[in-house]
């Protein structure tokens, strides 16, 4: 909870100055009070009313008006919202460790068929990019809603030398910054201006205009640590200054198992050479994801980290992405919340005090009549 404007909190001075007026003037009530003859007959003749009757009617009249004072501050409470312009970079790993068998047919074929899956499943209003990366990180697709060419990309994927997971972050922010003005891309120096990295895991509040973090993000799919290149974490920080959450998924299963690509998987700069002439491979696979960077990545962008064994449990994280990418932590401001608030414990004092108080109708007399003779 935060205060737009802490200094109307002045406004709840009127609860104690109403309270030292009625102390007051009830102070030069007995000053004047007449003297009577006798107080039985006094008590005798006034309504009979509990003492509580009497306080509460005042309490709930104070009560609002420290609401109502409260409210005048113009309170955010910083709430979950959906939003309806969001832009997801997905990042692909397509190293040659893509092509262990571990998940068959191979990790970079279950990848591709759940990124496709993933695309197709996505509203109409909400812009995708594909970033690919090895060795080096390269933009195929702009952020676009054409799920036509996102799909041509993915069935165009091949796989190279080294696993660049630092620079596939930088190339996403940058790609950002081509359509979002309130992004900077990764190469501007934001100094003073920019944001202190969120470690909240759901959203944070940030520090942003709205206090939450834009509506881009950055998933980054990977089976393996950073060869080269920038550090992840070093990237991660640049996404955190420009408020872009990193959702990191570390895919693969801890079982040894053969590297076989198929030949369209295979480009001419891959481990083992070039495997062209049908499907090929070399050695045996383990999982080497460092799930430690990965983890430290999404938690410095406010993003999450996921493990990803196998592809039931790839199609499970990302259908589940969007409701995460699609929901932000945005400060709202809550004042008409306090003057309901107030206006009803406002209202009630009023009420009880005039149902209280009412004039009640004298008791009827009854009339002895005499019998005759």
């Amino acid at each position: 909870m935060s205060l737009h404007w802490p200094w109307a909190l002045g406004a709840l001075l009127a609860v104690p100055l109403l309270l030292f007026a009625r102390w007051w003037l009830n102070r030069r009530r007995r000053r004047t009070a007449i003297q009577v003859s006798s107080v039985a007959l006094i008590r005798a003749a006034l309504p009979r009313r509990p003492s509580w009757r009497r306080r509460v009617p005042v309490l709930l009249f104070l009560a609002g008006l420290l609401v109502l004072g409260a409210g005048l501050t113009r309170p955010q409470a910083s709430v979950t919202v959906p939003t309806d312009q969001s832009t997801i970079l997905l990042a692909i790993d397509v190293s040659g460790s893509m092509c262990t068998t571990d998940i068959e047919p191979n990790r970079l074929a279950v990848a591709s068929e759940a990124a496709r899956s993933f695309i197709e499943s996505q509203d109409n209003g909400v812009r995708i990019g594909l970033v690919a990366f090895s060795g080096i990180a390269g933009l195929l697709v702009a952020p676009t809603t054409d799920q036509e060419a996102l799909l041509e990309a993915i069935d165009s994927l091949t796989t190279a030398r080294g696993t660049a997971i630092g620079q596939a972050i930088l190339t996403a922010i940058d790609a950002i910054a081509e359509i979002n003005p309130d992004v900077a891309a990764s190469g501007v120096n934001l100094g003073d201006s920019a944001a202190k990295p969120s470690t909240d895991p759901n959203g944070g509040t940030g520090s942003g205009p709205l206090g939450g973090y834009e509506p881009d993000s950055i998933v980054v799919l990977t089976d393996g640590s950073n060869t080269q290149g920038v550090d992840p974490v070093t990237a991660a920080e640049q996404a955190a200054a420009r408020r872009v959450r990193v959702f990191t998924i570390g895919f693969g299963s801890t079982e040894p198992a053969p590297m076989v690509c198929t030949p369209d998987q295979i480009s001419g700069d891959t481990t083992g050479g070039n495997w062209g002439g049908g499907p090929r491979g070399g050695g045996r696979r383990v999982q080497q994801i460092d799930e430690g960077a990965l983890t430290q990545v999404a938690d410095l962008t406010g993003g999450r980290y996921f493990q990803a064994k196998d592809a039931d449990q790839l199609a499970d994280v990302l259908s589940d992405l969007p409701s995460e990418i699609g929901m932000q932590r945005r400060d709202v401001e809550v004042t008409v919340w306090f003057v309901l608030v107030a206006t009803v414990l406002v209202g009630a004092g009023v009420g009880l005090s005039l149902w209280w108080n009412r004039p009640r109708a004298p008791a009827p007399r009854s009339v002895v009549r005499s019998g005759g003779s």
